[in-house]
């Protein structure tokens, strides 16, 4: 299964709409993800034209759409996935197995975060616990500078789980 991941669209701040090079890489993704701060539905209209969507809200989303949820947790293929759009156990001093009980009630194998717009893929392994951490950055806000920014990929197959980021051109 192949899942686009984004965050921190920010539209209509950030642009009139979703650029066509994020368009482009989603071509064939089975699912998308969006990690907050959306805005606007039309977003998430156009996201579900590429894809069926899962998305949570951000910080900063004021948008009421029944799409939309607090977090997630859900099992694909056999991997506990948890969305969430901002996921302090990583910078914080209470870590990451702390971060994973407070925001999804139990360990994860994946987790998807935004609100940082910096982009970021890490594999965590600590005690036991193990986890592959992803953060696509911001399509239109980079690092919070008005540009083509990056998305990521997560692939899942035979029950591991692999993500890249994709900088958009």
């Amino acid at each position: 299964m192949l899942i686009g991941l984004l965050s921190d669209t920010h539209i209509p701040e950030a642009g009139r709409s979703l650029p066509p090079a994020l368009k482009e890489v989603f071509k064939g993704v089975d699912r998308i993800f969006h990690a907050g701060d959306i805005y606007v539905s039309s977003v998430l209209d156009e996201l579900e034209e590429i894809a069926p969507i899962t998305v949570v809200r951000g910080d900063d989303d004021v948008l009421r759409d029944p799409r939309v949820e607090e977090k997630v947790v859900m099992e694909i293929e056999g991997l506990k996935i948890g969305i969430i759009p901002r996921f302090p156990g990583l910078y914080f001093l209470w870590g990451v197995e702390q971060g994973m009980d407070n925001q999804f009630g139990c360990p994860v194998d994946v987790v998807v975060f935004g609100d940082t717009h910096s982009a970021l893929v890490k594999r965590y392994q600590k005690d036991g616990v193990q986890a592959l951490l992803v953060n696509p950055g911001s399509p239109l806000l980079p690092n919070y500078f008005h540009r083509l920014g990056s998305v990521g990929l997560l692939e899942i197959k035979d029950g591991k789980a692999e993500a890249r980021i994709v900088e958009l051109k």
